[in-house]
């Protein structure tokens, strides 16, 4: 149970009830610790763009139907599953994991950004589409990078505030996802 308990969203109550159903459903516990034997060993993060991924380039860097001139920068690989199933969206990706809050020690050097600096230095990619949360880390971390990136070349957008603040990407509604990627706007 104390294991249980260490995964988000999952307290007392729900440790207790999981174990049982556990113990009640014999084999069930083995598939489990297995699948998760095969993630820890089977999942890493992909050179390009820092998402999770079974393959190296991940498949949508490996996807050369995908426009490498427009990067979108999210914050967390989840963003990528939520703008993916938006349809919307045809260049590739950039996962920071995570945003700026200096209260809890997230500093710039805690983030994927260095990865995000070497990509621009092909001069291929002309736009950066900052998709940070629309909450105080998610602005400071896209001011941050709009300051950092501008002067590299590409056009540096952020997504228009078709997204409730507050509310993380990953569960943002499609056509929300979809008027706030069609609706950035530049940032100087």
């Amino acid at each position: 149970m104390r294991q249980l308990r260490r995964l988000p969203g999952v307290g007392e109550k729900s440790a207790t009830r999981l174990v049982y159903f556990l113990l009640r459903t014999p084999g069930t516990a083995g598939d489990i610790a297995r699948a998760l034997q095969k993630l820890e060993e089977g999942v890493q993060e992909c050179s390009t763009c820092c998402d999770w991924t079974t393959s190296n380039p991940c498949p949508i860097c490996a996807n050369g139907a995908r426009d490498p001139q427009m990067v979108l920068v999210v914050e967390h690989p989840q963003d990528v599953s939520a703008f993916e199933r938006s349809g919307e969206f045809r260049g590739r990706y950039h996962v920071l994991h995570g945003a700026l809050s200096p209260l809890e020690g997230i500093t710039p050097d805690k983030l994927r950004i260095r990865p995000l600096l070497e990509r621009l230095r092909d001069n291929r990619i002309q736009e950066v589409i900052l998709a940070t949360d629309p909450d105080v880390e998610g602005d400071a971390t896209a001011l941050y990078l709009a300051r950092l990136l501008g002067p590299l070349g590409p056009k540096v957008t952020r997504l228009a505030h078709g997204i409730s603040v507050g509310t993380e990407i990953e569960y943002a509604d499609t056509l929300s996802l979809t008027r706030a990627l069609q609706n950035r706007v530049e940032l100087r």
